[in-house]
């Protein structure tokens, strides 16, 4: 029996590193993002109601993918091909919350077309990724990159895309030169619009659990298992409104909501109804909902009115918030006490 590693060893303590210090979820519905299959998942992540959380050694993957793009502009520029704008340098920004930055910006120099402008595309792949991209081209074998091409070729007025993927276990490299389909871009841009603007949640692209698409999906549990969000912020809140000029309204403190304050959300969150699976009642007031759970209708709002439970307190234990427990009772009211766990 092979004897695990301890915790604190240097892969486990670089690993915890970067669990510790992973990216917040992104405040737009990204040009990456738009060639999803699934409208659901593109709402649940633009709410953050649903967020993956990875291990250090994916982290440490992702990281070296976003450092090969520096090696790669060095070999472009290197063989002649005018590299201008890299990286954040470059967004295009649809509106209604629909953005994305370009890796890069090509003048000229591509051979076959040397003076056409290009919008680039890096990527890295491992070997099985890398040979059906060798073997399908990109539109077949990545659709949600040729989406992506296509919305920056759309942003930017350059109908030319160049993307170039490096595989990860031996270094070759895979390049294609895409053509700008304003159908594609369009409909793309549109679809991520539509979907950040909306209410509710749309439907799943599969109600069976065991669809390949759905099996891997960082959705997973909640699309088939819990409907329950984590998470408690201003968009998984009921009173949280997305407006078409990308920012977000508080129906609440009527006042539009900064970013900061987006994600930790206010102690008045009210629970989407699409993101809890218990019947959603009339409340007292507009800021309030009642919720039906296990029988018990509980109201959910600002903790600090007599009878009311806070969100944090329903998606910590829905159950001992409904059970009628007195002590419960009596340590909310005279301590300010609070359901967590």
């Amino acid at each position: 029996m092979k004897i695990p590693e301890p915790d604190n060893s240097i892969q486990s303590l670089i690993d915890k590193h970067h669990e510790a210090i992973a990216e917040v979820p992104r405040p737009h519905l990204g040009a990456s993002t738009l060639g999803h299959v699934c409208d659901r998942w593109l709402w649940l992540s633009f709410r953050w109601a649903v967020q993956p959380s990875f291990p250090g050694r994916i982290l440490r993957l992702f990281r070296r993918g976003h450092q090969e793009e520096a090696n790669i502009i060095s070999d472009l520029r290197a063989i002649g091909i005018d590299v201008r704008k890299v990286s954040a340098q470059h967004r295009v920004d649809f509106g209604s919350h629909v953005s994305g930055s370009i890796d890069a910006i090509i003048d000229k120099g591509v051979p076959d077309a040397p003076k056409s402008k290009h919008i680039a595309e890096f990527k890295t792949a491992s070997k099985k990724a890398f040979d059906d991209l060798e073997k399908n081209g990109v539109e077949k074998s990545k659709p949600e990159h040729f989406v992506q091409m296509q919305v920056y070729m759309a942003g930017t007025g350059i109908d030319r895309a160049l993307y170039l993927t490096v595989c990860k276990d031996d270094d070759r490299i895979h390049t294609e030169r895409v053509k700008f389909d304003k159908d594609v871009a369009g409909k793309a841009i549109a679809r991520g619009q539509r979907i950040a603007l909306t209410d509710r949640m749309p439907e799943p692209i599969s109600s069976d659990a065991s669809w390949y698409q759905c099996k891997f999906c960082d959705a997973h549990e909640f699309c088939h298992q819990s409907k329950t969000t984590k998470h408690v912020n201003c968009r998984t809140c009921a009173l949280a409104t997305p407006m078409p000029d990308s920012t977000w309204h508080c129906a609440k403190w009527d006042a539009e909501i900064p970013l900061d304050s987006q994600r930790t959300g206010c102690e008045s969150h009210v629970l989407h109804p699409d993101l809890v699976p218990w019947q959603r009642k009339d409340g007292p007031d507009e800021f309030t909902a009642v919720y039906e759970i296990n029988g018990v209708n509980l109201a959910n709002g600002d903790p600090e009115q007599e009878g009311v439970w806070g969100s944090k307190e329903l998606l910590a234990n829905a159950d001992a918030c409904a059970s009628g427990d007195p002590l419960i009772a009596q340590m909310r009211k005279d301590f300010g006490g609070r359901v967590v766990g």
